[in-house]
């Protein structure tokens, strides 16, 4: 019977809300629900180390310093294409801080395309808003959640994170 509900659950589990539904782990092991930024906008950028775009972690942490009493920004390190992420969380944090010097939330390396996407991409890039909707085409695409938890924007990743394309709307 206990199986039997767990195999429900499963397959009635409702979609998601929000991006307060969903929760990441820190590129340092922590657990942190989305939900504990409720009332500010939050910043979610799928990053890579060996990418064209990695500059744009020079402009995400001006960014970061210059928003971040109003915007939580958190990078999505990710090596779905052609493997431009280091293998491990430790050497990513590393490069960040030493060739960045990023003080801005990292999660743990994830997936943000094919099958073993994870849920808040799986979401995120589903998800109604003014711009587009589909899989990621790069690294460094960004999304802009408003303070209810819904994603009001969407940003491919030639929009730098300090344009005024992208600024505007903080």
């Amino acid at each position: 019977m206990n199986t039997l509900l767990i195999m429900l659950s499963l397959f009635f589990t409702p979609p998601a809300k929000s991006v307060y539904d969903f929760s990441f782990k820190t590129i340092d092991g922590k657990e942190v629900k989305l939900s504990k930024f409720k009332g500010k906008k939050i910043l979610i950028v799928n990053t890579a180390s060996k990418c064209g775009y990695t500059p744009q972690y020079e402009d995400l942490e001006k960014l970061h310093q210059q928003y971040g009493k109003e915007v939580v920004l958190i990078g999505f390190p990710a090596g779905n294409f052609g493997g431009q992420e280091l293998a491990t969380n430790s050497e990513i944090q590393d490069f960040c801080k030493k060739n960045f010097g990023v003080t801005f939330l990292l999660s743990e390396k994830v997936s943000v395309k094919g099958d073993d996407i994870n849920p808040l991409f799986k979401y995120l890039t589903s998800a109604e808003n003014p711009d587009f909707k589909g899989d990621i085409n790069w690294n460094f695409e960004k999304f802009l959640i408003n303070e209810k938890g819904q994603l009001v924007h969407r940003f491919r990743s030639k929009v730098t994170p300090m344009s005024a394309e992208l600024t505007k709307n903080l």
